[in-house]
């Protein structure tokens, strides 16, 4: 695929519609293009250069995909969290020298949080198509901006940061233009679909995959407020979307109640998971839920989304592999630093060019991410004899009993066949002598007792692998994103060592 940028992505369409809100307020591309240009054109008046670092925190929405392709073709757009706290925003605000922060017109002042001179803009507007930046109450006068150049850095997100200090990672316009169609080319997207979004567009998966993705094919966004599995299917119903992607736990949060929900469905095309390990069980009742064939693909930061996928039917899809790759190249390495032959797990490694040129200001972990130009994502699989991806687990997440190295995510899928558990995530919990022992926590049945968990494992797992201890929680913790948290979970419990 050719050098493209996030800009052109949109400028390619004409009056079809865009984006809208679950109100039904939609935007065609033209007057999308007009909004990006004006936001672009007042962040231009205010001499910020397409260098200078533009936080956004708005809430999900219509209003927030506008701003940030409207901030990315003037400037490097940094979208964060709105639910941060105020020490959260200082931290991400001075790491990334933000020259601006965009909110809401009646969203919190923080200019005080940022670095000295950071502006404060207000975006507002009577409708989606009028959205503009103000300044102290003031409309900002525009320059010309300039069309933003493949190699510019459109995007800045930061790293989960669960062990360590949060790195910045930029991603080029071509990085993430080039991400963007080849997902549309592998869902086979046109401008008849319409995808319904509900992860964060602080994220690379809502970004990416949510947004720019439609935007190549010239599809149509609904955009919701975040995912909400209580109006999840009225959304379905209103909406009418031909497909939607969300990350395992919003899968398992929808079956659990889909007992309760209407019984209507939209006319689904497919739907999508990526961003962490989909439970072949929760795969298959997923199908099933919504009538439509489920895609698994393998996605992070760091490479602008989508490494591999599983194909559309009638191409081959296999429960518990997260698919081929495609234009990133993704590679299994043995502990000698060879390619690991087919079904021999070791660690997974990519290059491309949809991957971040490396971490901003960070040598120390580029050195260790980069080897001859492969990039180590921290997952472990393998490759199976059809060139098909399978994920056993991170090398963080990895519980190392007195040396045997086990896979939590292969004692969650054993668990979550049993009827009465809806969620289960294995962990390593302190040992005083095997430095590290099997935990896990466990959402549901009342009726369920640790006994009847550990003989259901004893049943399918060896014994090296089968939960010594069980805790049942109420809310297993969660990031951003949805993502189920597994590093730190036993600090997270309170849970100390035990013999």
């Amino acid at each position: 695929m050719e050098s493209c940028t996030l800009t052109e992505l949109h400028r390619a369409h004409g009056a079809a519609e865009a984006i809208r809100s679950l109100e039904g307020h939609p935007i065609g591309y033209g007057d999308l293009n007009a909004v990006v240009d004006r936001i672009a054109g007042q962040l231009r008046g205010l001499e910020i250069a397409r260098s200078d670092r533009v936080a956004i925190v708005l809430p999900n929405g219509a209003e927030a995909a506008a701003a940030t392709l409207g901030v990315a073709a003037a400037a490097t757009a940094a979208p964060l969290n709105p639910n941060y706290t105020q020490p959260e925003f200082r931290f991400y605000l001075h790491d990334l020298d933000a020259r601006a922060v965009v909110t809401l017109a009646d969203g919190p002042d923080l200019s005080g949080l940022g670095p000295d001179g950071i502006i404060q803009l207000r975006l507002g507007g009577s409708a989606l198509g009028d959205l503009a930046l103000h300044h102290n109450r003031s409309a900002i006068p525009q320059e010309p901006a300039g069309a933003p150049e493949a190699a510019d850095i459109a995007l800045v997100l930061h790293t989960s940061g669960t062990t360590a200090r949060p790195k910045q990672v930029p991603l080029t316009h071509h990085n993430l233009a080039l991400s963007a169609r080849n997902i549309a080319a592998t869902l086979d997207l046109t401008p008849e679909d319409r995808a319904l979004n509900v992860m964060p567009l602080f994220h690379i998966h809502g970004l990416v995959a949510g947004l720019f993705a439609s935007m190549a094919a010239g599809g149509a966004v609904v955009c919701t407020p975040g995912f909400d599995a209580l109006r999840f299917n009225r959304w379905l119903t209103e909406a009418q979307p031909t497909w939607f992607t969300a990350v395992p736990t919003m899968y398992q949060l929808l079956l659990a109640r889909a007992g309760r929900a209407g019984r209507e469905r939209s006319a689904l095309r497919f739907t999508r998971s990526s961003s962490a390990a989909m439970p072949p069980v929760v795969l298959r009742a997923a199908e099933q839920l919504f009538r439509a064939p489920f895609i698994e693909s393998y996605g992070m930061t760091e490479a602008a989304h989508q490494m591999t996928t599983n194909p559309l039917p009638p191409g081959m899809r296999k429960p518990g592999s997260v698919g081929i790759d495609g234009i990133t190249e993704v590679r299994v390495l043995a502990e000698n630093g060879s390619p690991a032959s087919a079904g021999v797990a070791g660690d997974i490694v990519i290059r491309g060019e949809c991957v971040t040129p490396g971490y901003v200001a960070n040598p120390e972990a580029n050195a260790a991410a980069f080897t001859d130009g492969w990039f180590r994502t921290g997952d472990i699989g393998h490759l199976d004899e059809d060139g098909y991806l399978f994920i056993t687990g991170r090398s963080k997440e990895v519980i190392n009993r007195g040396g045997t190295k086990i896979s939590p995510r292969e004692i969650d899928e054993v668990l979550l066949d049993h009827p009465d558990i809806e969620q289960a995530v294995a962990f390593a919990v302190p040992h005083r002598w095997l430095g590290e022992e099997v935990g896990v926590a466990i959402i549901g049945s009342e009726s369920l007792t640790e006994a009847e968990i550990k003989s259901f494992a004893a049943e399918r797992l060896v014994a090296s692998r089968v939960p010594t201890r069980v805790f049942f929680v109420d809310e297993i913790p969660k990031g951003p994103t949805g993502k189920l948290q597994r590093v730190g979970l036993a600090e997270k419990l309170g849970i100390t060592a035990a013999d």
